[in-house]
Parts: structure tokens; C-alpha cells; sequence
């Protein structure tokens, strides 16, 4: 058998049968596999070009993006008023022959640009339902409004910050779990930690004992918080509407929702809530609530209906009686007002609700798409607290899961196993991590559409403003891969969507100095 380059393996592992080269393999700088030449590459793409920045303005909408999704089609320039196709531009006339469109991935460890963008969108939703604006009137402002954090139960002593308020109001972080005696669990460990953990650690979120921790729980309840949050907003409804009956007036309930990934593998919720007023002639209208509404009747609310809803699984093979969902006890209920000293203010609340949007299972220290049977293996291990997590989405997961199948069924499966083999990449949790109610914003669909009207706008041409006819564009597109044609490629985009985004940052910072001032 005659070996070749081509047919040697492509891993670092060589194989026996093959004689090893002595010969440092030649290196050619043009070749698209070669991660050393993305230089060499960029440099040969900005020197080679004729039209180097229509290279660029082609592929801006996708700048910065890790993995763009290529696009090969024509699109169509249509009249409006007769329907006739006015022109027609195909991709092949276009700069490397396709369209490069952003993956618009959320989270931040799979895709920044990306979920930078998400983040934005985000913190505007969530400022326009507290501000006003966007379409939402300004009288939301004055609206009672709270920001909540419900919490999971506890499923097993884990290592974690434990901060106190000194004197003199700072915070100041006190040893894990210190104990006088030692405490050891069945499994002979002992569960005292005298260390003073610091944000960032690694060991943050891990069980002291991996053994006596509660893995199939905890994967079981980060599947179906989302139905307990549903049960719990339902709940909160109704106490608010039958107080605001006494007072002979009616509210309604809206909010924005946001999931954040504990280290140690569990979703917790930040909402911001508001109490809106009813309007009988038009219940579409945001108008202010009667003065009854306060926050202390929307404070109550959320008490009651968070303490007051739990509820069981169904019937598992591996626990007939199904496991106990409920929040955890610490539930914090905090007013919204406009900046003054002690209070959360509007823009903080939006920032971080937009910040935990972006997030993932990466605080947990696991990271991947979604698993198969082929890929799951790489990722359970006895000796992890993620591995251990996977492990249990697995098995609690697998097929017969559902021993009542008509009732798993239900509402489009929400209450069934077999979606914890779905997102055993998230842990078990499958729900959206940004969730908001019908009327408490803007969407974010609104919200693309105006970066992409504004982005068509800037990109007219002085035919497109002379042009009295409207006009309407067609596309007929179809997959053609993902990725950039070059590593040079990506650098380049990448290089020229940072300056951009220092551009906007700069720009942001002088305006907030010339407002100080």
C-alpha cells in the first residue's frame, strides 16, 4: 500500500501501521486548512481585491459573526402597484458568489458577535416596558413595578460565596461552610469547607459530595420550571385580581422573564413586573393601573403565589411517585424606581436582565450542542458534576420514560421525560431564556425588522430616492453552507465589525459625558 499525505490520519494519534514521516510536512500558506496563514490570507484578500470594500460592505450584516450561514440564490426587485420584476441580481454576481447572514446564536460562548446583539435587543425590550417607548407609552414609568428573583430548592450542599453587609456597608465574603465538628455525610466525606471562595473559581457550584447530591431532581425540575412558572404566574393573576375586585377596580399583570444558569447547574428566574390598569373598551391599551395597584399588593401577590404553588411529575419508572417541583426559599421582591440612592434603577434592571439572556450551561463548566447517542458518551462522567447531570438527563430520559404516555402527551409534551434527552446539552432545561408577557414590550421580531429596515434605508443608492415607485424585494434563496470561504476571511470581517462596535462604544461615552455635563 503506498502512503500518501492525503491518506494519513487527520488526528493527533499515528497510526502503527504507517511509517512515521521524519520530514516536516511543507507548509502552503494559501491553503484554506492551514490555521497559520489567516495573515498571510487577509493580507492576499485586501491586496488582491479590485473591490475590496464592497468586499466588506457585502459581508458587514455578518461581520464579526464565528459561523455565518452562506446563501445562494437570486433576489427580485418587484413593483408594487403592476407586480413586474424590475431587476434582478443573482449571487454569483456578488462578492465570493454568496450572501453571508449572521447565525444569531444567544449564547455568548458559541457565537460573541451574535449574542452581543441578542444582548442589546434584549436590554431595549426590557428598558422600553419600564420607560416607555418602542410603541409603549411613556406612562409605564409611573406604573407599580417590581424586579423578582425566584430561586430552585436546595438538591445537596454545594461550594459557594457566602457574603455579609459590614458596618460600614461593604460586602465582605465569609468561608464556605465552616463548622466546628466535622460533618460527614453516609458516604464518609466530610461536608465542611473553611476556604473563602472568590467569584470565579472554578470549584463554585460542585457538591461537596457528589454522591449524596440529587442529580435526578435537580435535571427533572430544570425541565419543568417552565411549567412551574406558568402555574405561578396563573396564581399571581388571580390573588391580584381578587384584590383589586375589593377595591372595585381590575389589573393586569405583565412581565419580562429572564433564566440565568446557576453554577451549579440550575435555572434560576429574574422577572420584572408591572401592574397595568384595564382598559373595558380596548383590553389591548396599556393604561395606568387605579391607585389601589401599588407594589405592596403586587409584592404580595408574587409572595403568595410563589409559596403556595408545588406540584409532583408524572409517574417514572426509576420513581413511581414522581419528583416534588416547588421554588427554592429565597425569593427577593424588590421596587423599580426612577435613580435614587438605595433604589434599583430602570437601565441597571435592563442590563441585567439582558446580561443573563446570553448565558448558557457554560457557569457549570459543560459546553456543547445538542447530544446524540453518538455524542452523549463524551460527555458523562462519575467524576463531574456536569458529567453527572448529562448522565442523569440520559437515563431519565430514555425511551418507556413515560409510563402514563396519554398525559405526557398533553400540551404538547411539557410534562413528558423523553424532552430531557432533548436538552441534555442545557442540563435538562428546555424552556426560552428570555420570555416576556403579550403586552409588557416589543418584540424582538420589531425589533429586527427595524435594524434591517435601517439597514436597507443606509444602503440606498440615489436611483433607490429618485425612484417614485414602491418597490418590494424578493428573494429565492437556498442553503449553501456555513462558515467563511477563508480563515483571512473571517479575520478581516471579524477586525472590521470590532472597530465598528469600538466606534459605537466611543460614540456612546460622549454622549453620556456631553448629558453630565
Amino acid at each position: 500500500m503506498t502512503v500518501t499525505d492525503s491518506t494519513r490520519p487527520v488526528s493527533g494519534l499515528q497510526d502503527p501501521l504507517l511509517a512515521i514521516n521524519p520530514r516536516r510536512p511543507i507548509i502552503d500558506p494559501g491553503k484554506r486548512h492551514n490555521p497559520a496563514s489567516a495573515i498571510e490570507e487577509a493580507i492576499a484578500r485586501a491586496a488582491s481585491t479590485a473591490n475590496y470594500d464592497a468586499w466588506l460592505e457585502h459581508t458587514g450584516s455578518a461581520g464579526g459573526c464565528v459561523r455565518p450561514v452562506q446563501l445562494r440564490g437570486e433576489s427580485h426587485i418587484v413593483s408594487d402597484r403592476t407586480g413586474r420584476i424590475i431587476s434582478t441580481r443573482h449571487t454569483d454576481d456578488m462578492p465570493d458568489g454568496v450572501i453571508y447572514k449572521a447565525c444569531g446564536n444567544r449564547r455568548a460562548a458559541v457565537c460573541p458577535s451574535c449574542a452581543e446583539t441578542y444582548r442589546g435587543d434584549t436590554y431595549q425590550l426590557v428598558l422600553a416596558g419600564l420607560q416607555g417607548g418602542k410603541g409603549i407609552p411613556a406612562s409605564v414609568a409611573q406604573h407599580p413595578s417590581a424586579f423578582v428573583t425566584f430561586t430552585a430548592p436546595t438538591f445537596g450542599p454545594v461550594h459557594g460565596i457566602r457574603a455579609i453587609r459590614t458596618r460600614d456597608g461593604q460586602l465582605r465574603n465569609r468561608p464556605c461552610r465552616p463548622r466546628r465538628n466535622p460533618e460527614p455525610c453516609p458516604h464518609g466525606v466530610d461536608l465542611r469547607c473553611h476556604q473563602t471562595h472568590r467569584d470565579g473559581e472554578k470549584i463554585l457550584g460542585t457538591p461537596l459530595c457528589l454522591d449524596c447530591y440529587d442529580h435526578d431532581h435537580q435535571v427533572v425540575w430544570n425541565a419543568l420550571s417552565g411549567e412551574l412558572w406558568r402555574r405561578t404566574m396563573d396564581r399571581a393573576k388571580e390573588i391580584l385580581r381578587a384584590e383589586a375586585k375589593k377595591h372595585g377596580a381590575t389589573v393586569k399583570l405583565s412581565y419580562g422573564k429572564v433564566a440565568e444558569m446557576q453554577a451549579r447547574g440550575v435555572a434560576h428566574f429574574h422577572a420584572l413586573m408591572r401592574l397595568d390598569g384595564v382598559n373595558p373598551l380596548d383590553p389591548t391599551l396599556i393604561e395606568p393601573p387605579a391607585c389601589a395597584a401599588t407594589f405592596a399588593m403586587l409584592a404580595d401577590a408574587v409572595r403568595r403565589a410563589a409559596t403556595s404553588i408545588r406540584f409532583r411529575s408524572l409517574s417514572h419508572p426509576d420513581n413511581p411517585d414522581g419528583w416534588l417541583i416547588e421554588w427554592g426559599t429565597q425569593l427577593d421582591v424588590r421596587p423599580v424606581r426612577q435613580a435614587v440612592d438605595g433604589a434599583i434603577t430602570e437601565t441597571a434592571v435592563a442590563g441585567y436582565l439582558a446580561k443573563y439572556a446570553t448565558k448558557g450551561a457554560e457557569a457549570t463548566g459543560h459546553s456543547s450542542a445538542r447530544l446524540t447517542n453518538a455524542t452523549v458518551r463524551r460527555y458523562i462522567s462519575e467524576g463531574t458534576h456536569a458529567g453527572r447531570l448529562v448522565d442523569a438527563c440520559w437515563r431519565l430520559g430514555r425511551p418507556g420514560s413515560d409510563l402514563d404516555e396519554a398525559e405526557a402527551a398533553k400540551n404538547s409534551g411539557r410534562l413528558s421525560y423523553r424532552r430531557l434527552q432533548r436538552w441534555a446539552h442545557m442540563l435538562g432545561f428546555g424552556g426560552h431564556f428570555s420570555t416576556k408577557s403579550r403586552q409588557y414590550s416589543t418584540t424582538l421580531k420589531t425589533l429586527r425588522e427595524a435594524r434591517a429596515n435601517w439597514r436597507r434605508d443606509h444602503h440606498r443608492t440615489a436611483d433607490h430616492i429618485d425612484d417614485v415607485e414602491t418597490t418590494l424585494i424578493v428573494g429565492n434563496f437556498i442553503y449553501a453552507g456555513t462558515g467563511w470561504k477563508a480563515i483571512g476571511d473571517a479575520l478581516l470581517a471579524n477586525t472590521a465589525a470590532a472597530k465598528a462596535r469600538e466606534h459605537r462604544r466611543l460614540v456612546k461615552e460622549l454622549i453620556a459625558e456631553s448629558n453630565n455635563d
